[in-house]
């Protein structure tokens, strides 16, 4: 660990540019949030957490814990927006979380938008606890070299900018975990009591945020256990036996957390009370011991009561339920049912900047050449194995495979770790030093070019962004939020016209004052029906068109058809994939394509695809 004397006005000067480029942090996110329509998944947290607020039920997108979205909508309890809850299914296996949030956003209409841009705002304060504690981890740890290092990976991440901008449980999961984690780092090193109780909040606001984070419960004692049994000597008047109390009293406290983030209602009912839906938690339905939906019944496990709320552990059930039946899933131009292992890494390896990528290369590089650059066993565990952990976890999960923003809360931890390269100049390795100032600098200069695009970020040897949905597609690159900005290309081009429009999300574009038509289908490029009717009315036709790029390559989620309704687009029917044969003439941030299809361009197209061609 570094202990540096560092003179008063350094400390000031250091403290008053932490200052600054948290601020500068700050304003980005929420420039950002004003920038973007609410994006595929994120329209449901909104109405849940005014949900949770107002009636006290935790119902509502119970897959992910509440305490983002309940901060996140604390304002809005000041706003009086409108809501609605017809049709509201309250059984267990209830899913009308994104009903609920295209029914909230048709009661607000266009202001909407404002109060997505509260409630965005509201969430800022996580990604600033987030790099406030990768820069002090870091410097306590490496250096303060390395802890600006680390506030600079931070701070100008695509990733964070992109995700922490939006009413979303990934960022600030990854803040709550690292916070977390740090103060665990602290209390191994000298456990108190006060300690112990924030420790314990840490953690339950972590586990709050996320259930991935419940990783920490194992890998806790692990960190306990190294530490115990490799010190030399114990910290003054503390004893095995009153750290493990303390520690004990960690995981106390964190469940009581959880239980108070849902008011305590539905804590230590009884497990053999709950119907499952997953098949570890279910268990085998073809066995007649076990047709009762919960793998617990009839046994003594029955009768114990479960520590945590209903509605966490249904939540959880869920979600595992959700990837045992699978999705279809994008990567690369193929369409499959179900994931891939590696899906993650790749995500990872494409929207990761190169600069920070460098980064990572040149810190394995030094921590296998050099002990110099190496911390102790524990301080190296408490940051990779949270890492590969969490990494590991979500792609084990291969029922589907969509979302590169699973391994959000791994970022900080790897953030740290590799800014151990920052030693380079306190060791006077210059060549080091030197790869590391550019890399961080082009880490910078390509996350900031693409800003506020920073969803749609993907790096050089991606092609960028330009080229990411033949990479990956959903909230990777086109998550619905480029609504605003395709109403001011409309505004900016009066000629478009009646442009027809396909976009993705549950967003109407009429809320953002757009009058659309759904543009015609067409024959899929890789086969299959061209559908029933005159094939005069399918496409391509002359026009202007707003493609969303998930439509290019044969999404199967419904679009909003212009009359309030959301058309179904079947995955083995007619699409608008035929619009890759187009060459669009703009486009709306990274996400949305403009094709202006003339009479030629159509009929061209039109003989490719075997179709008849329109007179002239």
């Amino acid at each position: 660990m570094q202990n540096e004397m560092v003179p008063i006005g350094q400390r000031c000067g250091s403290r008053i540019i932490l200052a600054a480029v948290l601020t500068l942090h700050g304003i980005m996110l929420a420039w950002s949030a004003t920038q973007h329509s609410p994006t595929f998944n994120e329209i449901g947290h909104v109405p849940a957490g005014i949900c949770h607020w107002q009636y006290g039920m935790f119902h509502l997108y119970r897959v992910n814990p509440p305490l983002p979205r309940m901060v996140a909508t604390l304002p809005l309890l000041f706003c009086e927006p409108n809501t609605d809850w017809t049709n509201y299914g309250m059984h267990p296996y209830s899913r009308d979380v994104i009903p609920m949030g295209i029914r909230f956003a048709k009661a607000n209409g266009s202001r909407t938008f404002e109060l997505f841009a509260v409630a965005r705002w509201a969430c800022i304060p996580f990604s600033l606890l987030g790099a406030w504690i990768c820069y002090r981890w870091a410097s306590e740890l490496w250096g303060r070299t390395s802890g600006w290092l680390t506030l600079s990976l931070w701070c100008f991440s695509p990733t964070i900018l992109g995700h922490g901008s939006l009413v979303m449980p990934d960022v600030p999961a990854a803040a709550t975990g690292v916070t977390a984690s740090y103060l665990f780092w602290k209390w191994l090193q000298k456990p108190t009591w006060s300690l112990t109780a924030f420790v314990g909040m840490g953690l339950g606001a972590a586990i709050l945020s996320k259930t991935t984070l419940l990783i920490f419960f194992a890998i806790w004692p692990l960190a306990a256990c190294l530490v115990i049994f490799t010190r030399r000597c114990s910290p003054p008047g503390i004893t095995w036996r009153r750290q493990g109390i303390m520690f004990a009293a960690v995981f106390v406290a964190a469940i009581y957390v959880l239980n108070l983030g849902y008011g305590f209602i539905g804590s230590f009912e009884r497990l053999g009370e709950f119907r499952f839906q997953s098949r570890l938690l279910k268990g085998d339905v073809g066995d007649q011991k076990q047709s009762s939906e919960n793998r617990f019944d009839n046994t003594l496990m029955s009768s114990v009561p479960v520590p945590v709320p209903r509605d966490y552990l249904q939540g959880i059930d869920r979600q595992l339920a959700d990837f045992d039946q699978g999705g279809r899933s994008y990567l690369r131009g193929k369409w499959q049912q179900g994931g891939w292992w590696y899906y993650h890494l790749y995500a990872l390896a494409i929207k990761v900047p190169l600069g920070t990528l460098i980064i990572l290369t040149l810190a394995v590089i030094v921590s296998l050449t050099s002990r110099r650059y190496l911390a102790t066993r524990n301080d190296e565990f408490c940051l990779i194995v949270p890492a590969v952990v969490v990494i590991g976890l979500v792609s084990s999960h291969t029922g589907f495979s969509n979302h590169m923003r699973y391994t959000i809360p791994a970022m900080p931890f790897l953030f740290i770790w590799i800014s151990k390269v920052g030693r380079a100049v306190e060791f006077r390795h210059w060549s080091v030093a030197g790869i590391v100032s550019c890399a961080i600098l082009w880490t910078s200069v390509s996350s900031l070019w693409h800003f506020p695009h920073s969803l749609s970020y993907f790096n050089e040897v991606a092609g960028g962004p330009r080229n990411g949905h033949n990479h990956l597609l959903d909230s990777n690159i086109a998550w619905g939020q480029d609504l605003l900005h395709l109403k001011g290309w409309l505004d900016d081009h009066p000629e478009a016209g009646s442009t027809r429009i396909a976009s993705f999300g549950w967003n109407d574009p009429r809320l953002a004052g757009i009058e659309f038509r759904l543009p015609p289908v067409g024959p899929r490029e890789n086969g299959g029906s061209s559908g029933n009717g005159n094939v005069s009315e399918l496409g391509p036709q002359p026009g202007w068109y707003a493609i969303d790029v998930n439509y290019l390559h044969g999404t199967h989620w419904p679009a909003a058809d212009g009359t309030g309704r959301w058309a179904e687009i079947a995955p083995d029917g007619p699409n608008f994939e035929y619009f890759r044969r187009l060459q669009p003439i703009d486009s709306v941030g990274y996400s949305i394509y403009i094709y202006h299809v003339t009479l030629d361009e159509a009929n061209r197209v039109r003989g490719e695809l075997g179709m008849s061609k329109f007179d002239e």
